[in-house]
């Protein structure tokens, strides 16, 4: 499958990479064509990167790896026209530094980051997940033994199955994906971030995640 990494940080690179090991074809997209970072994960990997645009328009699913206060802008750089009917896995957490951390979270007026991307973009289908736990996690769940959960949240099951069928490529169990049903439920879990942040703290770990048992 083609696929579009938007976000040249760690988790763009760590999802990018982990997706061109599974044998999905990956462009990176950044503001910039030239962006060094981009370029240099390129090298490494063999994968492409681009534009934002450039990345979008011939991917069959879009990763969004951008910060959480910048997606919008991000995907709207991409364009609309290359967004229609795709799938787009958001992976953002709305943080805001600008006052040292611990950051603060930024909720949109939609509620989540998720929504708003939804709101923009209506003949796209985002699916919200993998934005509870850190990207090394992320693409490698067995760094933390026992079970622990990944949620899924989103207004199309067709997208939300796709998503899922990635993520268990990444090495996530079945049992592990909990579905939480629409799109509004990235409200709860975008959140998350901030007790990430404060085990992270507590702990001195990245290697965190919640999970979820009932009875």
């Amino acid at each position: 499958m083609r696929v579009a990494v938007l976000g040249t940080g760690q988790v763009g690179r760590r999802l990018a990479s982990k997706l061109i090991e599974v044998g999905h074809v990956v462009t990176m997209g950044s503001r910039t064509a030239d962006n060094a970072d981009a370029a240099a994960w390129a090298a490494e990997t063999g994968g492409a990167h681009g534009t934002f645009a450039d990345a979008a328009a011939d991917a069959e699913l879009i990763v969004n790896a951008t910060s959480g206060t910048v997606s919008l802008a991000a995907l709207t750089a991409a364009g609309a026209d290359n967004l229609r009917g795709k799938v787009i896995v958001d992976v953002s957490n709305p943080l805001d530094f600008s006052q040292g951390f611990p950051p603060k979270l930024v909720v949109p007026e939609a509620g989540s980051v998720a929504e708003s991307l939804q709101q923009a973009f209506p003949d796209a289908f985002v699916v919200k997940t993998l934005n509870s736990t850190n990207n090394q996690v992320m693409v490698d769940p067995g760094r933390i033994p026992g079970r622990h959960s990944l949620f899924l949240s989103g207004d199309d099951a067709d997208a939300k199955d796709q998503v899922a069928e990635l993520l268990r490529s990444f090495g996530w169990a079945a049992d592990q994906l909990v579905d939480l049903g629409p799109l509004n439920t990235a409200r709860s879990t975008e959140p998350l971030v901030l007790l990430w942040v404060s085990l992270y703290q507590a702990l001195g770990t990245e290697d965190i995640n919640i999970g979820v048992f009932t009875g």
